[in-house]
C-alpha cells in the first residue's frame, strides 16, 4: 500500500495542478502565511535494497519432498528472517521424527542391515528385523531431536534450511553443502554449525547404548560422518526439489497439451 507521506504528497501535487488551471481570481487580501510541514513536500523514502520487496509474493513453503518426506525445517531465504523460539524447534524436531513416512523408512533400512547381517548380536529373523527396525527409528528419532531441538535451544542456533533458490544450479549446490557447516543463530548471524556436527556427535555416543557390536572408535566416527553426509544430501534435496518438481508439472503439462492437441 502507498506509505502515507506519498499519499500527502499527491494531494498536495493534485491541489497545485488543479490551481493553476483556474482562470486567475481577483485579487484579494493576501493569505496569512500557514508553516507547511518540511516532510510533507519531501518525497518519499527510497526502499532499502537489503530489505525483501514487499511486490513481490511471498513463496509458498512446500513441507514434503516427492510428496511424502517430511519437510518441515526448510524455508525461503527471501523470507525476512524471524527467529524460533525453544518451542518452535522442538515442535520441528517432533515433526521430523513422528511424521508417518519416518516408519517405513525405518523398515527400508532395517531390510538393508538384515541383508547385510550388521550388528550379528541381533541375529535373522522376525527378532532380527524388529531389533533393526527399532534401532533405525532410534537413529532418526534421536538425530533429529539433537540436531534440530535440544542443541538449537541450547546454543541459540537455528535449525533451518534457508533454500536460495537463485544463482547457477553449482553456486546452489555448493550452498547446500556449506550449511552444513555455517548456519544461522537466532539474531540471524552465520555461525559454525554446532547444532549439525554437536548434535550428530551425541546421537552417536547415545547409540552405542543399543549397537553392542559397533562401540570402538572407528565404528563411532563411521557413523557419525554418515551421519552429517546424510544430512548433506538432504540440504541438496531441499534446495533443488522445487526446481524439480515445476519441471515434472511442466512436462505433465506439455503432454497433456500435445494430447489435446492430437485429439
Amino acid at each position: 500500500m502507498p506509505r502515507p507521506v506519498a499519499l500527502l504528497t499527491l494531494a498536495v501535487c493534485s491541489v497545485l495542478w488543479a490551481s493553476a488551471q483556474e482562470a486567475p481570481a481577483a485579487p484579494s487580501a493576501p493569505a496569512p502565511n500557514v508553516p507547511v510541514k518540511a516532510d510533507a513536500l519531501d518525497p518519499p523514502p527510497s526502499p532499502d535494497p537489503l530489505s525483501p520487496d514487499p511486490t513481490k509474493p511471498v513463496p509458498k513453503e512446500d513441507k514434503r519432498i516427492f510428496g511424502v518426506l517430511p519437510n518441515n525445517r526448510t524455508t525461503e531465504n527471501s523470507i525476512p528472517f524471524q527467529a524460533l523460539t525453544a518451542s518452535q524447534k522442538m515442535t520441528i524436531a517432533a515433526k521430523d521424527s513422528f511424521d508417518y513416512p519416518v516408519y517405513p523408512t525405518a523398515g527400508l533400512f532395517a531390510v538393508l542391515y538384515q541383508l547385510e547381517n550388521s550388528n550379528p548380536s541381533f541375529g535373522q529373523g522376525m527378532e532380527g528385523y524388529a531389533k533393526r527396525f527399532g534401532t533405525a527409528y532410534g537413529d532418526q528419532m534421536i538425530g533429529n531431536v539433537m540436531t534440530e531441538g535440544l542443541w538449537p535451544s541450547v546454543f541459540h542456533q537455528d535449525p533451518r534450511y534457508f533454500r536460495r533458490a537463485e544463482g547457477s544450479k553449482k553456486s546452489r549446490l555448493v550452498y547446500a553443502a556449506e550449511q552444513i557447516v555455517v548456519c544461522k543463530n537466532d539474531q540471524g548471524k552465520r555461525v559454525f554449525n554446532l547444532s549439525e556436527w554437536g548434535g550428530n556427535a551425541m546421537s552417536t555416543a547415545i547409540s552405542n547404548a543399543y549397537y553392542p557390536d559397533t562401540r570402538d572408535w572407528n565404528d563411532n566416527l563411521q557413523k557419525w560422518l554418515i551421519a552429517v553426509a546424510t544430512d548433506t544430501f538432504s540440504n541438496v534435496l531441499k534446495e533443488f526439489w522445487p526446481d524439480v518438481k515445476h519441471y515434472w508439472k511442466h512436462r505433465h503439462g506439455q503432454k497433456e497439451a500435445a494430447l489435446l492437441g492430437v485429439r
